[in-house]
């Protein structure tokens, strides 16, 4: 049974899943540098997508698209070819309580000039669908919480087990994308207006808070207008509640919050107002997802996992972890709309089979491509010790190894690594990125030496929990340490068959460090490198390793071809 699911909008990406195997998912952003978010405008991208694993539409037995804005249905505008298309899905959140599987019929998706019937499901019933069949819950057959926490909704509470998923409750009104407008009103990013919307905005805030330190005053007077203008019984609160489903009148509420704060904040440093709001949220989440499951007890084990847009934050989900309320947290490594076309295969997989486990691995996303290197480069041989004799030796490298990984964040397949111990390695990095002097820079570290280096230094492959750097390691690595003292790790086991694992292994056989600076390999606001060809257009490190070859900046002046050879090991 082949599954072929798809997400249209923002994050776009097609994904495949055969009798319960997740053979690949490719998002937009990463194919041929395209722009972070990228939709699928054209239906051809799906056609192009199975092409290159061998595959035509008529091999798929069932389509699947998710869902999207609209509280009965949502619609599409799109091409296939030449020729525009409307397309009807599920809404963003399922319409009853009982009706997380409810899909809607569609016909008209039209592939390689033929059209095909499609099942179409909320957009929260792939988060909820891809986060716990993907965890190890759904391996043992142990239930599990699921909270989905979007931009654009309240965070949602389900449980999962042997007889399906229910929602429970909406933890509190406040949808997700309060945390990214406080941004637009205070700090680096503040905006003269409230047009425009920058998606990347949240995950730079997580940084820039440790600028700051929370006041107490300035978490009091957000909770107070939380209750005026969200929670209570008020006129505004109550307005506010009864329009939740219209996504422009809920957020014109949260930018009336923030324009109500400025007014009380302005003498105010905005890194203390915006560390003291963040807080004022993981207090919010934590106490109400405390509150919920006094009310909701079920037997067995404890479980949680994390999904939406929400489930980047490091620090909260390692909030929710430390609670104690739970024997085990689970996030993937795409909480956001980057699972969604996994989410949207596996409500397919899961209306016919009930909540299986999905096998899956995390370097499931684009192979490299072969593409043909700019002047001035020269390719040779290079071997794991020989590249990590130059890391030693204080020279960054762009890493490309293999297909590439799920979700936003470089996992070792499309990073840029550099030794750790150079106070200015991260001040390099950030510029040759052109990101924010303030931006930390992650830790990639053998999994069994983690403990030694960060607290608590638990396994995190995909950097989704917040670690505390040892004091002893803190000037051994300054590179990887945020101005907090706090790190966001990733793990990996020294037996891994990538090979990042191989190359750690020889870099601490050499400097007796295990961990590398890891950052992604990718043109600024563009989604990860595709090939050598253009991380050597882009140019800006000096030396490129990509699948067992090494590319140096040299005088050359003739095109070097990428010997198909060497690829695709």
């Amino acid at each position: 049974m082949r599954i072929c699911g798809i997400k249209l909008t923002h994050d776009g990406a097609i994904a495949l899943v055969e009798d319960g195997r997740l053979v690949f998912c490719i998002e937009q952003e990463k194919r041929a540098n395209n722009p972070r978010y990228q939709t699928i405008d054209n239906l051809d991208a799906i056609v192009a997508a199975l092409a290159q694993h061998g595959l035509k539409p008529s091999d798929v037995d069932q389509f699947v698209i998710d869902g999207w804005d609209g509280e009965d249905f949502s619609q599409f505008q799109v091409l296939s070819g030449v020729a525009p298309l409307t397309l009807t899905g599920a809404p963003y959140v399922e319409r009853h309580a009982d009706g997380l599987l409810e899909c809607r019929d569609g016909s008209g998706l039209i592939l390689d000039d033929r059209a095909f019937p499609y099942k179409s499901y909320p957009h929260v019933t792939g988060h909820v669908a891809s986060a716990y069949c993907t965890s190890p819950f759904a391996k043992t057959g142990q239930p599990a919480f699921c909270l989905v926490w979007d931009g654009c909704i309240f965070p949602r509470l389900y449980f999962v087990d042997g007889q399906g998923a229910r929602f429970l409750e909406c933890l509190f009104p406040m949808i997700g994308q309060a945390y990214a407008a406080a941004g637009h009103y205070f700090g680096p990013y503040k905006k003269a207006s409230r047009g425009g919307w920058d998606l990347g905005v949240a995950g730079k805030l997580m940084a820039y808070i440790a600028l700051g330190s929370v006041d107490e005053d300035i978490v009091t007077l957000f909770q107070e207008l939380y209750e005026e203008r969200f929670a209570a019984d008020t006129e505004l609160a109550s307005h506010y509640r009864a329009n939740i489903n219209d996504a422009e009148s809920s957020l014109a509420a949260v930018h009336d919050f923030f324009e109500a704060s400025v007014l009380r904040l302005e003498a105010k440093a905005p890194a203390d107002v915006l560390a003291s709001f963040h807080l004022f949220l993981e207090r919010l989440l934590v106490q109400e997802v405390t509150n919920a499951l006094r009310r909701h007890s079920f037997p067995g084990p404890q479980n949680l996992c994390i999904a939406g847009g929400c489930g980047l934050n490091i620090k909260w989900n390692s909030a929710l972890r430390e609670t104690g309320l739970f024997d085990a947290v689970w996030v993937p490594p795409f909480p956001n709309d980057s699972g969604s076309a996994i989410g949207a295969a596996c409500c397919a997989m899961v209306a016919q089979q009930g909540f299986v486990s999905l096998e899956w691995s995390v370097y499931s996303g684009p192979s490299l491509q072969i593409g043909h290197v700019p002047p001035g480069w020269k390719a040779t041989l290079c071997s794991m010790p020989e590249l990590a004799t130059i890391l030693a030796g204080n020279k960054p490298v762009v890493f490309l190894s293999g297909r590439a990984e799920l979700g936003p964040r470089s996992l070792g397949g499309r990073s840029i690594l550099a030794a750790a111990t150079s106070p200015g390695m991260k001040d390099f990095l950030n510029e040759v990125k052109f990101r924010e002097h303030f931006r930390p820079v992650a830790p990639i570290c053998l999994e069994d030496r983690a403990p030694d280096i960060f607290s608590p230094g638990t396994p995190d492959p995909y950097m989704l929990f917040d670690h505390q750097t040892r004091m002893e390691w803190q000037d051994k690595i300054p590179a990887v340490v945020h101005l907090d003292g706090s790190a966001r790790l990733q793990t990996i086991s020294r037996h891994s068959q990538h090979e990042v694992a191989e190359l750690l292994v020889e870099y601490e056989k050499l400097t007796g460090i295990p961990l590398l600076c890891n950052t992604s390999a990718n043109c600024h606001g563009r989604g990860f490198f595709p090939d050598a060809a253009a991380a050597c257009e882009w140019g800006r490190v000096e030396h490129i390793w990509c699948d067992g070859l090494l590319f140096t900046k040299t005088q050359a002046t003739e095109q070097t071809p990428v010997d198909s050879a060497f690829m695709g090991r």
